[in-house]
């Protein structure tokens, strides 16, 4: 069977867990109402639209969203037309829910990105913003990995098979000279592919070494006693890589484009925001994991978490390429046709009026 189809199967295996747990609300759990995001008095909906419902994750790499939703950037550039947030715990389901118009818009990472686009053969969705940079890194317990080569012959535990941090630590393997057969996990590093709700449990009982996760897994790692071995930042020109994006369905794009530019213009004042507050985001961030999960995260792991973390409106087209590449040799995807996976002219419009510069999608935009 090629590796392409094996991934397929089990990236639609693993989908189909949280879609289970989240059955009573549809494909994802939708995100509690606390007040904070009110439809001002005279506003007028957006194209008659009654709603646009948006996608993302209780991690704090979706920070945009969590904030944008906490202080009611993305209801106010919609006017009356209501935000409707949904939460995910994995890309493969948020995917699932974009394909059947369950969200129409999506915070997620370039990993389920690229699997989403090249299933479809490029119908579904397209990538029209940025997010977030870095906020990834591999934690490893001090007594039993005290250098990178002591990796080697060690358990280390990624989120899941072919998600974005999977890719990333399959590769920085294979760069150290090892084998590990991309499917199993197993040879000379055992891949653990473990929720990231439960590699903390799994850490502290020793049956993971380390893992390669994003925060605020990884911090929640190190408040358990594990090291900081490597953050995945230092792997990159720049220290940029792309973590999070910002994808819509295709059809809803096209139908209502200033729906999409308003959700933009949210997402691009959000991050003016959280740029120019970092104390008071991070707090509100958190404010909105609780009323989303109905836990707040402790000082000691929200602080070092969101330092970690850039936010910003270039997508960082160039290394969701390069990513793609990763997994193209990790044995995880046959070689992609990426070109018109962005359509970045909305943001770009967005950008403008706010007198920022455009971004660039590295030559894959729409033909």
């Amino acid at each position: 069977m090629p590796a392409s189809s094996a991934l397929r199967r089990s990236l639609a295996v693993i989908a189909a867990l949280p879609l289970l747990t989240l059955a009573a609300c549809g494909y994802g759990s939708q995100a509690k109402d606390d007040g904070t995001a009110k439809v001002a008095a005279g506003a007028k909906k957006i194209d008659g639209l009654d709603s646009v419902k948006i996608g993302y994750f209780g991690n704090l790499t979706h920070g945009t969203a969590l904030v944008g939703v906490q202080k009611g950037f993305f209801q106010k550039a919609l006017g009356a037309t209501e935000a409707v947030p949904a939460i995910f715990n994995a890309g493969p389901s948020e995917i699932e829910a974009l394909n059947s118009g369950s969200i129409d818009i999506g915070w997620i990472g370039p990993s389920p990105a690229i699997n989403g686009y090249t299933k479809s053969d490029g119908k579904n969705l397209r990538i029209i913003g940025g997010s977030a940079s870095g906020g990834v890194k591999l934690v490893v317990n001090p007594d039993k990995i005290k250098s990178l080569k002591d990796v080697k012959g060690k358990r280390i535990a990624t989120p899941q098979l072919g998600n974005t941090q999977d890719v990333a630590f399959l590769n920085w393997a294979a760069q150290q000279g090892w084998k590990v057969d991309p499917q199993s996990g197993s040879g000379d590093v055992t891949v653990v592919r473990s929720d990231n709700k439960v590699t903390p449990g799994a850490y502290k009982s020793g049956s993971i070494d380390g893992a390669w996760v994003p925060e605020p897994t990884a911090s929640k790692l190190v408040a358990e006693g594990g090291k900081v071995l490597l953050d995945e930042s230092t792997l990159w020109p720049d220290k940029k890589f792309v973590i999070t994006n910002i994808i819509v369905r295709q059809d809803f794009l096209k139908e209502h484009p200033k729906v999409v530019e308003a959700v933009l213009k949210g997402s691009v004042e959000t991050n003016k925001w959280i740029n120019a507050n970092p104390d008071a985001a991070k707090a509100a961030a958190n404010k909105q994991l609780e009323a989303d999960s109905g836990k707040a995260l402790p000082a000691e792991v929200l602080d070092p978490a969101w330092k970690s973390i850039r936010f910003t409106d270039d997508p960082l087209a160039s290394t969701l390429n390069t990513e793609a590449e990763h997994a193209v040799k990790a044995g995880l995807l046959q070689k992609p046709d990426l070109k018109g996976i962005y359509d970045l002219a909305p943001l770009n419009k967005v950008l403008k009026a706010e007198g920022e510069p455009a971004v660039d999608d590295a030559g894959l935009g729409v033909k």
